[in-house]
C-alpha cells in the first residue's frame, strides 16, 4: 500500500488500483483527489473538507464515493457522487478497503462552542491498521500498526498527543494536522514526539509517499 501525505490532515491510500482519500480539506493540495475512488470525511471543518474541490471531484470521477457521519452527508447535497451515512462501529468497504469508523466526537475547543460530531477511520492494509482519528484523541480497541497523531490544533496541547500516541501503541506514528506551525514549532514537537510517544514518530514533508 502506497500513503501520500498532504498538507495537514489529508492522506492518499492507493492499494490493488484503489485510491482512497481522507479529509482533503482547504490546506490539502487539489492533486490529493486526482482518480479517487472513495473519499472518507470524518467531521465538517473545513480543513478537514472543502466542498467546492469535492463536488469538483466528483464531476471528473462520477463513480465516486463519499463517506462521512449523516451530519456531515446532510451538508453534501450539491455533490453528485454516491454518499454513505457512516456511524462510529460500522465496517465498509472503501476503493476496495475494508475500513472501520471509530469515536463520535470531536475533541473540546472550548467549553463555550458546542461539540461536533468526529469519526476516525482505521483501514486495513498488508503491514497492519492504519488509523486516523480526526479531531480527536480516540483510542479504537484493536491493534494499530500506523498511527498518524494529531499534533498542533486549538482543542490540543503537545502532552494530549503524546499521551494519545503511548495508548494507542502503534509500530510507527506520524504527524497529522501539522499545518499550524511554524518551522521552528515542527522542530520542537518533532522532539518531544520522538522522544517521548513511545513509538518511532516522524513528520512527513507534504507529498511524501511510504
Amino acid at each position: 500500500m502506497r500513503i501520500t501525505k498532504y498538507t495537514h490532515a489529508c492522506l492518499r491510500l492507493e492499494h490493488d488500483g484503489g485510491v482512497l482519500v481522507i479529509d482533503p480539506g482547504i490546506f490539502s493540495e487539489p492533486e490529493a483527489l486526482d482518480g479517487a475512488d472513495a473519499v472518507l470525511i470524518t467531521h465538517e471543518h473545513m480543513d478537514h473538507i472543502d466542498i467546492d474541490r469535492l463536488r469538483g471531484a466528483a464531476a471528473r470521477q462520477p463513480s465516486l464515493f463519499v463517506f462521512a457521519h449523516p451530519d456531515v452527508e446532510d451538508q453534501l447535497t450539491d455533490v453528485d457522487a454516491d454518499r454513505y451515512g457512516v456511524n462510529p462501529g460500522d465496517t465498509f468497504v472503501a476503493a476496495g478497503m475494508t475500513v472501520r469508523a471509530h469515536g463520535g466526537q470531536h475533541a473540546i475547543i472550548h467549553p463555550d462552542i458546542p461539540r461536533i460530531v468526529n469519526v476516525g477511520y482505521v483501514i486495513d492494509a498488508p503491514d497492519g491498521p492504519i488509523y486516523h482519528p480526526g479531531d480527536a484523541f480516540h483510542v479504537p480497541d484493536e491493534e494499530i500498526a500506523t498511527l498518524f497523531v494529531p499534533v498542533s490544533a486549538p482543542w490540543l496541547k503537545l502532552s494530549e498527543a503524546i499521551d494519545f500516541a503511548r495508548a494507542v501503541k502503534p509500530e510507527r506514528a506520524f504527524a497529522l494536522h501539522d499545518s499550524l506551525l511554524v518551522d521552528v514549532g515542527q522542530q520542537m514537537v518533532t522532539g518531544h514526539m520522538t522522544r517521548l510517544s513511545g513509538t518511532h514518530y516522524e513528520r512527513l514533508e507534504p507529498g511524501t509517499t511510504i
